[in-house]
């Protein structure tokens, strides 16, 4: 039995431009616990290698102690480790990951083309290859097949599965015929779980941090573990903050109340976007904002309410709605009681939705 911590897609000094200038440090300070985080949950679940499928830089302004932290705790793991460098870290030979501080125990790919490190120790051999350039074309398993000799063969690159990008496209069919047990793989900042190409398991693990309303929700690495033909991968949440998107329907209500209605509680160390819908007149956004702020960490509050306006205003209209209305007024008149004229009603409102792309028109 095997047990492999799979992470990637750190982006360590990522810009965090949604935040204020004050929390985007502050977050990009943030991240560099993230590797303690990594670190101890590799001791914790007792892993026998780390892969870390590239990208673990975001690429632009990379501090000095964020490349320090970095080697300094992938050597507190005490365990192998192998890094693929992805498109936004890519190895050159100014980069930081050719500089000489890394410990013993870390490995780094540094060509294009897929190399092998033994480890008798523990029966395996672990394959890689690095981005030696923003962009690669080519599926870095087109030509590789890992040898039949007994051992376990594992993977570790930064590229996109079944994709037709420029960022290291890899073939199912390529994949399948690896020889890989497992290849660990980065790049798409959602996590897979475990999926299966031929005799070969793979997954993306996701990003162990958000960094914006595109990666929401639960963040974190796999602890896979392999024993005989099987796998198994455990999810193993490590983000400290999480960006999350809410509804709020204002329909019928003072705003305010609605709003603090649905905010969620206990959620003061994430960061959220908050959509208002509904029928609303004068929606004070600088002051929900204010009202809501204190409840997260960040918080985006966009207005997405429509005015109230009365059901027949457009009967007039010398349109396919003016027609609509018209027709549906008259059944409305001529509702033999008040239940049958309100269900009459209703059904406007929902033909006027149809008609205006989908929207909700319920006062």
């Amino acid at each position: 039995m095997r047990r492999i911590l799979h992470a990637a897609d750190l982006h360590l000094d990522a810009p965090f431009s949604a935040l204020s200038a004050g929390q985007a440090a502050a977050r990009r300070a943030e991240q560099r616990t993230l590797l303690d985080r990594l670190a101890d949950t590799a001791r914790d679940r007792a892993a026998d290698l780390v892969l870390l499928s590239g990208d673990l830089l975001d690429g632009g302004e990379t501090r000095y102690e964020t490349i320090q932290a970095l080697a300094r705790t992938l050597g507190r793991m005490a365990v192998p480790v192998f890094l693929a460098p992805g498109n936004h870290d890519w190895f050159h030979p100014r980069s930081p990951y050719a500089a000489p501080i890394w410990p013993d125990n870390v490995h780094i790919f540094r060509t294009e083309a897929m190399s092998a490190v033994p480890l008798p120790e523990l029966g395996c051999v672990v394959h890689g290859a690095a981005f030696v350039s923003p962009f690669r074309d080519g599926d870095p398993l087109a030509r590789f097949s890992a040898p039949v000799d007994g051992l376990l063969h594992l993977g570790v690159l930064h590229g996109d599965m079944g994709g037709r990008s420029r960022y290291g496209p890899i073939s199912p069919d390529h994949a399948a015929g690896s020889g890989l047990r497992y290849l660990a793989l980065g790049h798409v900042h959602t996590c897979t779980g475990l999926c299966r190409a031929g005799g070969t398991w793979w997954a993306y693990p996701g990003c162990p941090e958000g960094r914006g309303f595109d990666e929401t929700g639960d963040k974190g690495a796999l602890l896979v573990t392999l024993e005989g033909d099987g796998a198994e991968a455990e999810f193993l949440p490590l983000a400290l903050r999480r960006y999350e998107r809410l509804t709020v329907d204002v329909t019928g209500r003072d705003p305010a109340a609605a709003l603090l209605d649905a905010l969620p509680r206990g959620r003061e160390r994430d960061v959220f976007r908050i959509l208002l819908t509904g029928a609303a007149d004068g929606v004070d956004l600088a002051a929900l904002t204010e009202l809501a702020a204190p409840f997260f960490y960040g918080l985006s509050l966009r207005d997405r309410t429509r005015p109230v306006r009365d059901l027949w205003d457009r009967l007039g209209e010398d349109t396919l709605t003016g027609l609509f209305l018209r027709a549906i007024r008259a059944r409305a008149e001529a509702a033999g009681d008040p239940e049958e004229r309100s269900r009459v009603e209703l059904a406007a409102r929902f033909g006027l939705a149809a008609l205006e792309n989908g929207e909700d028109c319920r006062p």
